[in-house]
Formats: structure tokens, sequence, C-alpha cells
């Protein structure tokens, strides 16, 4: 089952936010390393850079660790046509690194074994500096008329990630209020009360969305672990805390959860909030 991300569990009261602890499970895994899906303008770019507090576009590594400068394919990689094994990393938080799987949405044969030997290979390597240790799963509320495609269920009934968690993240949700404004002017609403209006009826929107895609992916073989509908990813000041703690609850390892806490710098309460027993 699902977890329902609309209550954030509170953190485990045996996390130690020490900093010489902390300071030596950074040294004995390294970075966190999260490997975002979707299909083209799912928002993930802009996730990422929300999460690391920044506008800016992310610097690409090749999977020697090289960076890559070549003008005409960084310009291919950041419009998303890159090998999984790229590394995106923003200079306003270096302890991320970020897999992008571009491409997916084709849901072809190849996609899907390239990703599945991906993240088979990068949960079980014996290099814990190279392990993925969350997945994204980014799905576009504003493609509502085909929430769930084939290539969704490809990947939750086929794709198994050991023990990385999956959490299944609503983006663009705002693109609702203008689904609601359109459906109560054909209500016979003038503009003005259907803005006014809007609100409630967006919210309505939202829940049947969520509860069809949870309904849809916990009927698949491998379901994600939890899931979380983000809204306002396109405003700037977009609070990530959510995000962040659902996936910290996610994780089965306590130092996993310190690394993750400890290398987020948009809410510093967060680093608190986990310390305090």
């Amino acid at each position: 089952m699902l977890a329902n991300t609309h209550v954030v569990a509170a953190p485990s009261d045996n996390l130690s936010m020490d900093p010489a602890h902390v300071k030596t499970h950074f040294e004995r895994i390294g970075r966190f390393r999260v490997l975002v899906i979707g299909r083209a303008n799912a928002g993930k770019t802009t996730l990422l850079q929300r999460v690391c507090n920044t506008t800016d576009l992310p610097e690409v590594f090749d999977a020697k660790g090289n960076k890559v400068r070549d003008v005409i394919l960084l310009d291919q990689i950041l419009r998303g046509y890159h090998n999984i094994e790229h590394e995106l990393v923003f200079r306003s938080n270096p302890g991320f690194i970020f897999h992008d799987s571009c491409g997916f949405e084709t849901g072809s044969v190849k996609e899907l074994e390239e990703m599945r030997a991906f993240v088979t290979g990068r949960s079980i390597t014996t290099k814990l500096e190279n392990r993925i240790h969350a997945i994204w799963y980014c799905i576009p509320a504003n493609d509502h008329m085909r929430l769930i495609t084939a290539a969704e269920e490809k990947f939750f009934n086929e794709c198994d990630t050991q023990t990385v968690p999956v959490i299944a993240l609503l983006t663009k949700a705002n693109a609702l209020n203008r689904v609601a404004i359109g459906e109560l002017r054909e209500a016979g609403l003038n503009m003005g009360l259907a803005i006014q209006s809007a609100g409630e009826r967006e919210k309505q929107l939202l829940e049947k969305l969520e509860k069809g895609m949870i309904k849809r992916l916990e009927a698949c073989k491998f379901p994600p672990r939890s899931h979380l509908s983000l809204a306002k990813m396109h405003e700037e000041n977009f609070d990530c805390t959510d995000l962040l703690t659902v996936t910290a609850n996610a994780l089965d390892e306590e130092a996993l959860q310190m690394l993750l806490i400890s290398t987020q710098q948009v809410n510093l309460l967060l680093n608190i909030k986990w310390a305090v027993k």
C-alpha cells in the first residue's frame, strides 16, 4: 500500500545529527544520489532547481566524472537527450547528484531495459559512492487526461528497484486551476466568478487525480513506496520540505536519512527537527 503522504511522518527518534557522526557517513557513502524519472515537460528540471535552491542549470558530468564541455552535446543533454549515466550537479548544492532517465516516456523495451540495468547495478554496487538512494517518479497533473500511461505501468510492473524507494510525485498540480476555471465557465459562471470559485474545484480535481493515481499504482507489481502532490513548483520560493521529509521517511537506512537531511539546504529548520529526539 502507498503511504498517505498528506500526513508527513515524524523523524526517527534514533536519528543522530551529530556533526562528527554525519561527517563519518558523508565519507563512507559520498553524496546523495537521486534518479529522476518522468516524461518530457514533467517539471523535472524545475523540481531539482527548487531542491537545490537555484534557478541555474546543472553542470553535467559523464560516467567517469569528466565535466561535459562540448557546447552542442551539453545543449542536447540539458534539453533531455542524455545518457542515464550522466550526473547532473548544481553548484548551489553539490551534495546532490541527479540522474535523469530521459526518453522513457516512449515506453520502448530498450529504454526500460537500460533503466532497469542502471537501477539494478546502482542499487547493489559495492562502491557506496556510486549507489542511487532514491527515485523520484514525476507524473504531470497537467496531462490529466492520460495521467498514467503505458510507460508508468511498464515501470511499476516490471522494474524491481530492490531497496531503493520510489516516490511518485504528482507534479504541476497548479495546472488544474485552469481546468477548474474552464469547467466553471462551462457551468455558466462568468470569468470573474469562475476565477474566485476555482480554488475549491481545483482541490476536488486534485483529490480525484490523486485517488486515481494511487489506485492504478497500487495495482502494480512494484508500487511506489510513497506519493506526494506538488503544486506551485514554478514559484522560486516553493517549499521542498514535504518532498525531503517524505523521501527521508522512505529510506530504510538511518545513515541515508542523515545524509539527505544534512545535504539539503532549503530548510535549516528541517535539520533541527530531525536532530531533536
